[in-house]
């Protein structure tokens, strides 16, 4: 995955002050991250920055998220809140109560914010076995905007105490917000923020997707594979929705709630 340069440079800059002020890339002495938003206002200035900082990348990969589902929102009519991203490590506390890095990447709707352990995607290859590369962190925070996205539409209180089981409504809940991170891949390029996407991006962003199915996550930590216990849907199930959304294009194609998943 290439980051845009040129007028895709001015955009991280000009959305990235903005965002500072109202909803941004934050960080701060609670999130165990030193001043991130001024360190990454003054240093992620390029495409090039982006491609070569992993905090720079996070910046481009925000805006361009967010800058697709603006943009989708006012094309239905409605208008999008930009949700902060904020960067930690080790702990943070949210209006969702206090979080560790064990967590991993999370959004928080009291809030409207996502919080974004920068270490999770070390986990994602050390303990969850996936091969890594930039688009599987891409895909990370594109799933995690893609909670925002079903907290303004209201999905999210579909939910309500139906937290586990192979069809449940949290099942549901995360197989459509991978979807939508596949509807946001679709059009990531569109946004100016991205380049380029290739196959092997995407390969590598359904690669992310399996390894953290419910079924890998138990058949890896040793113990058998329970669908009672389901909260995020299988390793098949993520890169399916994935995939319908990436071929979809669009929002239409993430009906998770009517029938089976």
């Amino acid at each position: 995955m290439a980051v845009g340069a040129g007028g895709g440079v001015v955009g991280v800059i000009v959305v990235l002050a903005f965002a500072l002020l109202q909803s941004g890339v934050l960080g701060g002495p609670s999130s165990g991250v030193a001043d991130t938003g001024s360190n990454l206002s003054g240093d992620c200035r390029t495409g090039a920055d982006a491609n070569a900082r992993r905090d720079c990348q996070t910046v481009a990969t925000v805006n361009s998220v967010q800058a697709y589902w603006a943009n989708a929102f006012a094309s239905r009519g409605d208008q999008y809140a930009l949700a902060r991203a904020v960067l930690f490590s080790s702990q943070v506390d949210t209006a969702c109560g206090a979080a560790t890095s064990a967590v991993g990447p999370f959004y928080c709707p009291s809030d409207q914010t996502v919080y974004l352990d920068l270490g999770f995607y070390d986990a994602l290859q050390q303990d969850f076995g996936a091969r890594g590369g930039v688009f599987a962190e891409t895909y990370v925070i594109a799933h995690e905007y893609g909670h925002h996205v079903q907290h303004l539409l209201g999905y999210d209180k579909r939910v309500g105490r139906d937290r586990a089981g192979p069809e449940s409504g949290s099942v549901r809940l995360e197989l459509q917000a991978d979807c939508l991170a596949g509807v946001w891949a679709a059009n990531a390029e569109a946004t100016g923020f991205i380049e380029q996407i290739t196959a092997d991006d995407i390969a590598s962003g359904l690669d992310a997707a399996a390894a953290i199915g419910d079924d890998r996550i138990q058949q890896t930590s040793g113990g058998r594979v329970d669908p009672e216990s389901f909260t995020h849907g299988t390793s098949a199930q993520r890169q399916e929705w994935f995939t319908r959304g990436y071929r979809g294009e669009d929002i239409s194609q993430c009906d998770t709630w009517s029938g089976q998943v």
